[in-house]
């Protein structure tokens, strides 16, 4: 064999070797990975354990969550405080040191900074108490101290030690602030249903029982059918649970209303309906589209003696579905349309911005409220709602 073809072949075999060799490593890095990885995702691991149970708010989640929380401080005993009384206690000597967790947080509650404590003030009389030392940290949320982490030791606190705690201190805060803006914004949306509500107007529940009272003499069957409706119409409207609901729930209720409106206006009032089957299980904010068709009957049939046509489509679009209300009545200036969005308007539309704003605050702002419109064409209001979106589930 020719010493070119040998040093070639040479190159292959070590080539492969390098090869196979660098595999047995990825694979083995993949499985079991170097102590720096393994550290790395046993942290994020226990963090991410501990971050949903603190989102329900320090007292309510702290028994939970404070075993992660000193498994990642790696301390004999934690304790939280929320400035009133202890929260929770994790590990030993609970039962001698626990009564002195709001004296050991005193100067973290009061000042809102870390303080580390010695023997002097934190050991007992037990010779095999591990509790000797601590650190303790403030918990704040909007700059304002809510509580105090004080994480306990055998031995003097190290610096790297004191900065650990004040670091999940810190992710405790933050947790806390979360839980905080979720408290306000269930808060908030329930304000705005609130809101929703009251603007259900008074005229449509005396004009609807008005109707059902035409009929109680002369058909008497019917006028128990739209009293039925009536009464399903406002429980629907006026239940207590849940953000959300399904589009075939608020579609039916929006059958209901509409039965009532066209018990009033008779001939005067006509609908197309068109729903997609596949969009009918999808989650929509409760009470988006009864606004929407409520100002289409109002504005589709004001000021005008001819019958009024409203029509109402979900269509099916992929991963989203697709949805209008369209009314063939006296339409607005755009200029109108843009301020009703914002809230702005002094007519008594029902719940335009209302809805524009709930249907961003849930799926972003690309899924507002789109109104097509002018003087005298008519309305259409459009919208868009993801057929998935995490935390969006009806109830």
């Amino acid at each position: 064999m020719s010493s070119p073809v040998v040093v070639f072949v040479a190159a292959v075999i070590v080539v492969a070797l390098a090869a196979v060799l660098l595999t047995r490593l990825v694979r083995s890095r993949l499985v079991l990975g170097s102590t720096e990885d393994q550290t790395t995702y046993r942290i994020l691991h226990t963090t991410s354990l501990a971050s949903p149970e603190l989102r329900a708010g320090l007292t309510a989640g702290a028994d939970k969550a404070v075993r992660h929380l000193r498994e990642l401080l790696a301390t004999p005993a934690l304790a939280l405080t929320d400035g009133d009384d202890v929260v929770t206690w994790d590990g030993a000597g609970g039962g001698v040191h626990v009564h002195d967790v709001r004296r050991h947080a005193a100067r973290a509650l009061d000042g809102g900074y870390t303080d580390v404590l010695g023997p002097d003030v934190v050991e007992c009389d037990r010779l095999d108490c591990p509790v000797r030392n601590a650190v303790a940290a403030a918990l704040t949320t909007e700059e304002r101290v809510v509580g105090a982490l004080i994480a306990y030791t055998s031995a003097r606190p190290s610096a790297g030690l004191v900065r650990a705690v004040e670091e999940v201190a810190r992710f405790v805060s933050g947790q806390l602030e979360l839980a905080e803006f979720d408290r306000e914004r269930a808060k908030l949306a329930e304000a705005e249903i609130r809101a929703l509500r009251a603007q259900i107007s008074p005229h449509f529940i005396y004009n609807a029982l008005g109707a059902i009272a035409s009929y109680v003499r002369t058909d008497p069957e019917h006028a128990r059918d739209l009293l039925l409706e009536f009464a399903d119409f406002t429980r629907y409207s006026f239940r207590r649970h849940g953000d959300f609901t399904t589009l075939a729930e608020e579609l039916r209720s929006i059958e209901r209303y509409l039965m009532l409106e066209k018990a009033r206006f008779g001939d005067r009032l006509s609908v197309t309906l068109r729903v997609a089957p596949e969009v009918l299980p999808v989650a929509v904010p409760f009470l988006c589209l009864q606004p929407l068709v409520e100002n289409a009957v109002r504005h589709g049939l004001e000021g005008r003696t001819s019958p009024g046509h409203v029509t109402i489509l979900a269509e099916d679009a992929g991963n989203e579905a697709l949805i209008s209300i369209d009314d063939d009545g006296v339409g607005m200036e755009p200029e109108l349309a843009r301020t009703l969005l914002g809230g702005d308007s002094p007519t008594d539309s029902v719940g335009i911005a209302n809805v524009d704003e709930r249907l961003r605050a849930v799926f972003g702002d690309d899924y507002g409220l789109v109104i097509e419109t002018a003087t005298g064409a008519g309305t259409k209001v459009s919208l868009r709602v993801p057929k998935y979106r995490p935390g969006v589930h009806a109830t």
